[in-house]
């Protein structure tokens, strides 16, 4: 008897433990509660209204062109109604997924490409999956969207003199010192930056002050700099005979020249100084660095730095026919591009000649500001008079980030959110809020975060302001 009812006990449980299972089931399934359409000029959007967190697939089919979203663990909520096509929407269908999923197939009237991203719970909304489909002739067209008002923001260039104070960096055989040219040749640098339409310059220091070398970059930081140029003059043991200018960029892989390294010492022993250690610093630095590694400021300080050292050919032999790559902690910066000018070589006595020469500084001055001045025009920022400027030159609509409307009059749906960004590696959210021209506590609010910590392949809205 006892072997004819443990077959039946076996078969109960396992249905008791199915009928438990069932509600934590349900539970844990996110409901589709509504889908709202809009259209503009540019693209239609749809937002599905979710009652948690979901799991989505996207993927397009052809002929016809469709649209696709598998949402996982999901039900349609009770009167769900699919949305009238409307812009570049023809049709929406939904069903069944799966055993617990759900499956939205949008019917469009031609190819489109399509950009998606989920948001948390915000402004009395929440959980939102946000649709944008643009036509797909808008492949490769560049767009220039406008983050600042009609008369388009400066760039802004921070000019760093190196040294300074109780640290006088290194000394020409005929007593020059360091301090006194590189604050020089900044201030000449400054003037004829502001001389510039859509330019603008800050100094980290304007007198004989000593600045903390983490302090000058972290200056570049806080004003939001697009630029950080530090301006330096080289030196070798023992007045050697190398002489020219040269232009370095961050090192992340420790695998830089031995003139390289011994710069980097040089230098960096600045903070020594000021009685301040690196030592205790080393793992945030060892971190910063790693943040850097494939970093878009990576890019672009290697790119000025090209348009810089080929300004500088004209006015004095190179030391090196390329950017250098060295350890310095002013260029440390995560999300502000940055360059290390070596205007030339102090202990050379030639050099140290054309250092003391109030036109060889004005020209070394020309010069830089050429190389940046070339690197704004062929790489403007969004949302300055550069941008504006080439958006003009190639024919270029500059769109406006604000909500547009449908023809009908309707509002767009979740027209708070401009733009959708997938943050790279390096990236942080300060140099994202830059870039779009918005404050890093409005990206917090408009995603829900509650730090500043972003994480590559991570999607953010970015709201209109």
């Amino acid at each position: 008897m006892r072997e004819l009812c443990r077959p039946l006990l076996v078969f109960l449980l396992a249905v008791a433990a199915t009928v438990a299972l069932c509600p934590a089931y349900a539970a844990s399934s996110t409901q589709v509660r509504a889908v709202r359409m809009s259209t503009s000029d540019q693209h239609t959007r749809a937002v599905f209204d979710l009652s948690g967190p979901v799991d989505y697939k996207l993927f397009q089919l052809k002929n016809p062109d469709r649209v696709v979203l598998d949402f996982s663990r999901a039900h349609l909520a009770k009167g769900f109604q699919s949305p009238d096509g409307g812009g570049l929407l023809k049709d929406v269908r939904t069903g069944k997924h799966g055993r617990h999923g759900v499956r939205v197939v949008l019917d469009m009237k031609a190819g489109v490409r399509p950009k998606s991203f989920l948001l948390d719970p915000s402004g009395g909304n929440g959980y939102r999956l946000v649709l944008d489909m643009y036509p797909s002739s808008d492949a490769g067209r560049a767009i220039v969207r406008r983050t600042a008002p009609v008369s388009q923001r400066k760039v802004l260039v921070a000019i760093d003199p190196g040294h300074g104070g109780k640290d006088s960096g290194a000394h020409g055989p005929g007593g020059l010192e360091e301090k006194t040219v590189t604050l020089a040749i900044a201030k000449r640098l400054a003037a004829l930056v502001d001389k510039q339409p859509g330019m603008q310059a800050i100094l980290t220091r304007d007198d004989d002050t000593y600045i903390p070398l983490e302090r000058r970059f972290e200056i570049a930081r806080q004003h939001k700099a697009d630029l950080f140029v530090s301006i330096h003059a080289n030196s070798c043991p023992n007045h050697c005979s190398a002489r020219g200018a040269s232009v370095w960029v961050l090192s992340t892989h420790g695998k830089e020249s031995e003139a390289g390294k011994w710069l980097a010492r040089s230098e960096n022993a600045s903070d020594l100084v000021g009685g301040v250690s690196l030592d205790n610093r080393s793992h945030t630095l060892a971190a910063v660095l790693l943040d850097l590694s494939q970093g878009a400021s990576m890019q672009a300080s290697k790119q000025v730095g090209h348009d810089v050292l080929g300004a500088l050919k004209g006015i004095i032999p190179l030391y090196k026919p390329r950017v250098q790559h060295a350890n310095f902690v002013v260029l440390r910066s995560p999300d502000v591009p940055s360059i290390l000018v070596e205007t030339a070589f102090i202990s050379n006595r030639h050099d140290e000649r054309l250092l003391r020469s109030p036109r060889y500084r004005q020209k070394m001055a020309r010069a830089i500001l050429k190389g940046v001045e070339h690197y704004f025009t062929t790489t403007p920022p969004q949302g300055t008079w550069f941008a504006a400027q080439w958006a003009k030159k190639h024919g270029v609509k500059i769109a406006s980030t604000e909500a547009a409307s449908s023809s009908s009059g309707v509002a767009s749906a979740d027209s708070g959110v401009q733009d959708l960004h997938k943050v790279s590696n390096g990236e942080t959210l300060s140099g994202i809020a830059h870039q779009y021209g918005v404050s890093m506590d409005a990206i917090k609010n408009a995603n829900n975060m509650d730090s500043n910590m972003v994480r590559a392949g991570s999607m953010l809205a970015i709201p209109t302001g």
